[in-house]
């Protein structure tokens, strides 16, 4: 018999850290779940109230960022982002008959605003520039959540942002490629969630 030849120790380092990659990748879409299957059956049981303008521009941002991701080599990385775009239209769905409905002319002027940034979207074929765009329209869509739950911090619930920066947090450490394209949406989304789970904590508090 022929003895075998002993892989070189960089496919196995490259094995490994793909397998190491792949089971990040599956435990990030965990908090995904832990945190919008509670937050959905609260905003059934109308204990939350998202806002539909809000969660209506993040379906759209999430389909963008997932394909932008899957583009530019994020690989097994991409699954928590799909995992959470399944919620996110759900969620979206469901505010639309359980969501906030004291909606003000600000908030209207941000939905215009984050639609509008979808047009220089349309007419770049450059992942990273689409990226860029779409996580600047998800910013602005924040803001008329951000500023709903300042004033009435009892509509929000901190389970699902908190779990939204451990899911981003993961996401990072089980891309295979990093770059602006891949990198971008998770870093904003952890400051963001992080600042949104503040609110709600120091408004229940303050209650």
């Amino acid at each position: 018999k022929q003895n075998r030849k002993a892989r070189p120790s960089c496919f196995v380092f490259w094995e490994y850290n793909l397998f190491m990659k792949e089971t990040i990748a599956i435990v990030a879409g965990l908090p995904a779940i832990v945190g919008n299957v509670p937050y959905l059956w609260d905003v059934i049981k109308k204990r939350v109230q998202p806002h539909p303008y809000t969660w209506f521009v993040w379906s759209i941002v999430s389909a963008v960022i997932f394909f932008g991701q899957v583009a530019k080599g994020a690989g097994v990385g991409a699954i928590p982002t799909a995992c959470a775009e399944i919620f996110t239209v759900i969620i979206f769905l469901f505010s639309l008959k359980y969501g906030f409905k004291n909606i003000k002319r600000m908030d209207t002027f941000f939905l215009i605003f984050a639609l509008l940034g979808i047009i220089p979207w349309i007419m770049t074929n450059d992942p990273t520039i689409s990226v860029i765009i779409v996580v600047t329209i998800d910013l602005i869509a924040f803001i008329p959540t951000l500023r709903k739950t300042w004033l009435h911090p009892k509509t929000e619930t901190p389970l699902l942002y908190s779990m939204n920066v451990l899911r981003h947090v993961l996401t990072l450490f089980s891309l295979q490629a990093y770059n602006i394209a891949t990198m971008l949406h998770s870093i904003a989304m952890i400051i963001t969630n992080s600042f949104m789970t503040g609110i709600i904590v120091r408004g229940r508090f303050r209650r």
